[in-house]
């Protein structure tokens, strides 16, 4: 059986990248909160409202599906894998400025250099836990009408519902960029990607070793 070429052999590896536990983590999170997003489109967009109907087994959904959106992260912490990809995600070092100043001067000749994780990637994923942790706290509030006074229960609805909204439009892009890239879909969905894709997307990434 003829060997494959070093440049050939390059780019049919494949690398590790996630781990199972890793791999259900994001689905499970995924499809809590597109259920909670679901559910919050037939509460405020009228048509839907009226489509579907049994507004209280929709708040029920809605906000369960919310407060469960911990338990995979929760569960997720008996991982070794999953914990140690939460320490590179908030790290934030002099490479992910350098990643940063290209991205948002849109220059495609400047380098962009980064780990596993990129820095839009960790801005993104530290933005979404502080949502998602404000989210149930106002949902919190919002559900159980007697914890607070009614202008903080109405402060928590303003609260609530544009910090909803934003939410729904980091994860529109979030989801344009997957569609964008096969590569890193592929990685989710199996847990390795192509080594050409790693050096070409993370060059400082050593999958096997740490990060500085």
């Amino acid at each position: 059986m003829p060997r494959l070429s070093d440049p050939v052999r390059q780019r049919t590896e494949r690398v590790f990248r996630f781990s199972r536990a890793e791999r259900w983590i994001h689905r499970a999170t995924a499809a809590l909160m597109g259920l909670c997003i679901a559910s919050a489109a037939c509460l405020y967009l009228p048509p839907l409202a009226e489509l579907v109907g049994r507004r209280h087994l929709v708040v029920t959904v809605h906000g369960w599906s919310g407060l469960l959106l911990v338990v995979p992260f929760l569960l997720g912490l008996a991982s070794r894998a999953f914990r140690a990809d939460l320490r590179r995600l908030g790290r934030f070092g002099p490479h992910d400025r350098v990643w940063l100043r290209a991205t948002l001067r849109r220059d495609r000749t400047a380098a962009r250099p980064a780990g596993k994780f990129n820095a839009g990637q960790k801005v993104y994923a530290g933005w979404l836990a502080g949502a998602v942790l404000v989210m149930a706290g106002t949902g919190v509030l919002m559900w159980w009408t007697g914890l607070v006074p009614v202008v903080r229960r109405t402060a928590a609805t303003f609260v609530h519902d544009w910090l909803a909204l934003a939410v729904g439009l980091v994860l529109a892009a979030h989801i344009g960029k997957a569609l964008a890239d096969p590569e890193a879909r592929r990685g989710l969905r199996t847990g390795s990607v192509g080594r050409a894709w790693a050096e070409r997307e993370h060059p400082l990434w050593q999958p096997g070793q740490p990060e500085d």
